[in-house]
């Protein structure tokens, strides 16, 4: 179980990722049925840890708190150099089957320590070439937003650090709990595709409530068909602006954005209900449970049946009325 928490804060820590990690995991949710984790900032050398932009960050704790640690999280940093302590920390943990995350630039201290030797990984695009150059044992990817290799995850540049964060969570408590993390966080429980689409890809600011709006229209009514045409009238856009705006606001087109939102919903209701595979494909949109179990082979590489067998806690499969779907 998914419980304590523990960043280790490192000399030239940048802000904003040390910032997701503290949101994701170090705010009591259980108000709104979410998780609480117990959360601690730690540093090999406690007191004023030196970040970026002239700030500091005063740390109380020492690096002793992550011996028992269920995950342990290196946010990005300033290259410094490597302290030993840290690195054997990081060591330590995954030598004894915790959860190891990194954010970005912190992907390099997972290296240097040795644990992803052999593994894939990932760090922001801008330093991926140096990652692979500096450790030819990695295989390095530079195209998504985060890996998760048996335990050990690596993210990407600064948001992608939410999207591996809530990974972790949504491993650990399913999807209910990543949701209410998510919906706080006003973020998507998970974004499609890579950070490839970031690289030198300017994303124009939304300024058209409108088009906000009709996302949220969207998200209420899933188990309906969604044309494009419609989508695109209730936002006042012509259908081809309506698809450009989508892209550069989400990254992905309505029908591949619809597809993932109804995967979503889909993994809620195996999780939390004991409807059937029909009635849960007719709910989500999908229309059958044949074209639900296509989409989910296509992005969770398992079938719905197999998904509730892992993370379902009620009557499943055949008990609930339908037939075993069988893994790709």
């Amino acid at each position: 179980m998914l419980r304590k928490i523990v960043c280790i804060a490192l000399p030239g820590m940048a802000h904003f990722e040390f910032g997701t990690l503290c949101e994701v995991f170090g705010v009591d949710r259980s108000d709104m049925g979410g998780p609480s984790f117990e959360f601690h900032v730690v540093a090999a050398q406690p007191g004023l840890v030196p970040m970026k932009h002239g700030l500091g960050l005063l740390v109380t704790e020492e690096l002793s708190q992550a011996a028992d640690a269920d995950l342990i999280a290196i946010p990005a940093y300033l290259w410094t150099g490597f302290d030993e302590r840290v690195l054997q920390t990081i060591r330590d943990a995954a030598a004894r089957g915790a959860w190891v995350l990194s954010v970005c630039s912190g992907a390099f201290y997972l290296a240097e320590a040795g644990i992803l030797d052999g593994r894939r990984a990932t760090t922001h695009w801008m330093y991926t070439e140096r990652l692979a150059e500096r450790y030819p044992a990695i295989d390095v990817d530079p195209d998504v937003l985060f890996v998760d290799e048996g335990r050990i995850v690596t993210g990407a540049g600064t948001a992608a650090g939410i999207d591996a964060a809530l990974h972790i969570v949504r491993k650990e408590l399913g999807a209910a709990a990543t949701n209410v993390i998510a919906r706080r966080m006003v973020v998507p429980p998970q974004r499609d595709g890579g950070q490839a689409q970031y690289i030198d890809s300017p994303v124009p600011e939304c300024q058209s409530d409108s088009f906000a709006e009709v996302i949220e229209w969207m998200l209420q009514h899933l188990q309906q068909d969604l044309p494009i045409d419609q989508l695109a009238r209730r936002a006042l856009m012509s259908t081809r602006t309506f698809a450009r705006r989508f892209r550069a606001e989400t990254g992905t087109t309505p029908a591949a954005w619809l597809n993932r939102q109804r995967v979503i919903r889909a993994q809620h209701l195996l999780e939390e209900s004991d409807l059937g595979l029909e009635q849960i494909a007719q709910r989500t949109g999908f229309g059958s449970a044949a074209v639900m179990r296509h989409h989910f082979v296509k992005v969770l590489q398992t079938s719905p049946h197999a998904y509730r067998r892992t993370f379902g806690g009620r009557a499943t499969g055949s008990a609930a009325g339908e037939p075993e779907l069988q893994t790709a």
